[in-house]
């Protein structure tokens, strides 16, 4: 699906900086992010660990904590900023109108609560009704969401759960209360391969069912082929590339975005070893001077070590940030 300056505009993140002040200096984890999410469509943040997707995600619900802060920059949803927020009015979001999946659910989901009880109590604190009733939606969601034996596993901890099954329930909490938006922050890091694609069917047959939009972040190139709409490739903590799956697939412009690519296996080329990028990303208390991503681009020159890239249009709904862009 490809939208256009027509589409509505959902969520409308501009200029966003999230600065994490330690004792070693001042980590620049998101410096000057830019996005735009339509309704119904799915947005995959993709790029390498440390590039600042998941702290994009946590500033959009405004879940930095110190040392970390969000600096500067603005978050539009519904016409309003949610950075500008106060506690009570971000409750009324949080949860409700924007949910989040996190990549760990061992590490959000409480083991000495029963997996109902914390699906229960995610209905009930944005919804005036009763317990019985919250219960009996609960034990639906956790059967829309494929768990077979919802009774049973209302009343389980999350211990007694495989990590497909943890990451299902996760699910069943944030759609809970039938939320515009879904973030999902690699959603699928900790599974198996078969388990990994079931959980991105079951995300996109929810988005369908509950006509919601979605943040995809992943580090996997192949995952934002076969679920994302439009793409934005995210490099040390900027944006260096944004556009359509086929445009970015078919007619990539950034070095890092072709480099992404081209280290996906492909079943047609039989390959001793698949190229790899040299080097690692960029200490982020101490970025590079000019493109971040020069120290390891091929294509670098004395410019690109210097100074900072310009953004280049391709098409209307396609630009990236380089100066050896043809």
């Amino acid at each position: 699906m490809t939208f256009n300056i027509e589409s509505e505009i959902l969520l409308e993140v501009k200029n966003l900086k999230t600065f994490f002040y330690t004792s070693d200096g001042v980590v620049k984890a998101v410096d000057g992010v830019s996005f735009i999410l339509h309704k119904g469509e799915t947005l995959g943040i993709v790029g390498e660990s440390g590039c600042g997707k998941s702290v994009t995600a946590f500033s959009i619900m405004k879940l930095i904590e110190p040392p970390g802060k969000i600096e500067s920059g603005e978050i539009f949803f519904e016409g309003y900023d949610i950075l500008k927020l106060n506690e009570k009015e971000l409750q009324k979001v949080r949860g409700n109108k924007i949910s989040i999946i996190f990549q760990n659910p061992t590490s959000y989901l409480n083991p000495v609560f029963t997996c109902g009880e914390q699906i229960d109590e995610a209905i009930t604190a944005h919804q005036k009704t009763s317990r019985k009733k919250a219960k009996k939606k609960t034990i639906e969601l956790i059967k829309q969401v494929g768990i077979t034996d919802a009774e049973q596993r209302y009343n389980d901890y999350p211990h007694q759960l495989s990590g497909g099954q943890q990451q299902r329930i996760m699910i069943a909490m944030a759609l809970a209360n039938e939320p515009k938006i879904l973030i999902a922050d690699e959603p699928t890091t900790a599974l198996d391969v078969t388990i990994q694609t079931q959980i991105l069917g079951l995300i996109n047959e929810m988005k369908k069912k509950y006509e919601m939009s979605v943040i995809l972040i992943t580090h996997d190139m192949g995952v934002v082929a076969e679920t994302c709409d439009n793409v934005a490739v995210m490099y040390a903590s900027e944006i260096v590339e944004y556009g359509s799956v086929n445009e970015i697939f078919n007619n990539p412009k950034h070095p890092y975005t072709i480099a992404l690519l081209e280290s996906i296996p492909k079943l047609s080329e039989k390959k001793e070893r698949l190229p790899v990028i040299e080097g690692s990303v960029p200490n982020p208390i101490n970025y590079p001077k000019g493109c971040h991503f020069s120290p390891r681009c091929k294509l670098a020159d004395e410019k690109c070590k210097t100074d900072t890239p310009p953004k280049i249009d391709i098409s209307e709904s396609h630009f990236a940030n380089c100066f050896k862009i043809n």
